[in-house]
């Protein structure tokens, strides 16, 4: 779980100033054109959860890293009401039991 977190930071501009880099241009996009922000979400998160590094690196390319971020928050937020529904609780309960976080 620290991976995703850790990815997603290097993926944030304002985390990649934060680190003291110059502002680099941004990396080329090479993939195919037509992907949208929430085909980059999923192909990046399962790939995360896969531990697909090539399919990750292929998926960065077809979006900016803020729409990617903005993919990927989306997502998660999906995922956690469609497991609260799943499983009759809160989605603040569920969050906190993915993340081994005690509850208040």
């Amino acid at each position: 779980m620290a991976r995703i977190a850790e990815r997603m930071r290097k993926l944030l501009p304002s985390a990649r100033r934060a680190s003291g880099s110059e502002a680099a241009p941004p990396p080329a996009r090479t993939g195919r054109q037509g992907h949208n922000l929430f085909e980059a979400a999923a192909v990046y998160v399962a790939a995360c959860a896969e531990d697909d590094q090539e399919r990750l690196e292929e998926a960065v390319t077809w979006v900016s890293p803020g729409q990617l971020a903005f993919g990927v928050n989306e997502l998660a937020c999906r995922a956690l009401l469609t497991l609260a529904r799943e499983r009759n609780q809160t989605p603040e309960t569920v969050a906190r039991s993915l993340l081994g976080v005690k509850g208040r």
